[in-house]
């Protein structure tokens, strides 16, 4: 009974009662987690833990110390975002470069948005919210797509769906974590585009990849002639000693297939008769390829 008195005391004085109670562990089965999930309140910077699964890992110097002389004049005007661990003490969901910025200017306690999460609902909500909200390089934007789809276990089209872009987005993002570890570091640290690494994704030989990356660092090739120099290569490599009994195909159709290789990011093979019959060819190498093969075709 006074266990029971105890919690409805505590709800009675408030807020504060149930952010400083270790009653309201995210542990105990009768948390009243409506009302936590709903609180606003000033908590002590010491007492909150970095978010380990924080996708950033770079942070500007420069615009962290402009931040911080902006929270110095103005005050924090968003609350990070948190969830109570226990008793007195919380974990940073998102807002981690409003934390450090504080921290810069030593203020003692930060305005917080209390939250209950589990890790897997943590880590959706702090990735979701790092990718809609803060400047992520196409490499971090990547690993926390795969990320949701590996440990929150969503499929392409539930990601889609939560964050509200086109599935063949996603999946062009996914496809970066495929290029070798020199054109990520390339792309993540700006000295290639997007556009780059996609045109580089059709090269299936890693060598080719990387000659054709010291070329664009060396030389400063635009997206237009890094494509260009890929369907040579593509073309180069769907060649293929004819037969005598084969037909060559129409310099018309000569690019296709590099052009189709490039929409899909996979091998095609184009064949046609001196009747014009023929078939192309799409290849994959597993259920996630063929999804995305077919949602490129339905766009």
């Amino acid at each position: 009974m006074s266990k029971i008195k105890g919690k409805k005391k505590a709800l009675g004085r408030g807020l504060d009662a149930i952010l400083q109670s270790p009653e309201t562990d995210i542990t105990a089965a009768d948390i009243s987690g409506e009302f936590v999930a709903g609180a606003i309140a000033e908590i002590e910077i010491s007492k909150i833990e970095a978010n380990p699964f924080q996708p950033r890992t770079d942070f500007d110097e420069m615009q962290l110390r402009e931040m911080a002389e902006s929270i110095k004049v103005q005050g924090i005007i968003q609350p990070v975002t948190v969830r109570k661990l226990g008793f007195n003490k919380f974990q940073l969901i998102s807002g981690e470069r409003r934390l450090r910025a504080s921290q810069l200017v030593n203020l003692e306690r930060i305005p917080a948005f209390i939250r209950i999460a589990n890790d897997e609902q943590m880590l959706e909500m702090a990735l979701i919210e790092n990718i809609h909200r803060k400047n992520l390089n196409a490499i971090e934007v990547a690993i926390s797509y795969q990320r949701l789809i590996d440990e929150c276990k969503l499929t392409q089209e539930k990601l889609s769906g939560k964050l509200g872009k086109n599935r063949s987005t996603i999946t062009n993002f996914l496809r970066l974590l495929k290029l070798p570890p020199d054109v990520q570091v390339a792309l993540r640290d700006g000295f290639i585009t997007m556009g780059h690494a996609r045109a580089l994704i059709t090269i299936e030989n890693e060598i080719r990849q990387l000659e054709l990356l010291n070329q664009i660092l060396k030389k400063g090739l635009n997206v237009r002639q890094v494509e260009s120099l890929v369907r040579e290569l593509n073309g180069k490599t769907e060649s293929q000693p004819t037969k005598a009994t084969e037909v060559s195909i129409p310099v018309k159709y000569k690019q296709t297939p590099a052009m189709l290789s490039n929409r899909f990011g996979t091998k095609v093979s184009l064949k046609r008769n001196n009747k014009g019959q023929g078939s192309i060819v799409i290849s994959f190498k597993n259920d996630d390829e063929l999804d995305k093969i077919i949602g490129l075709i339905k766009e």
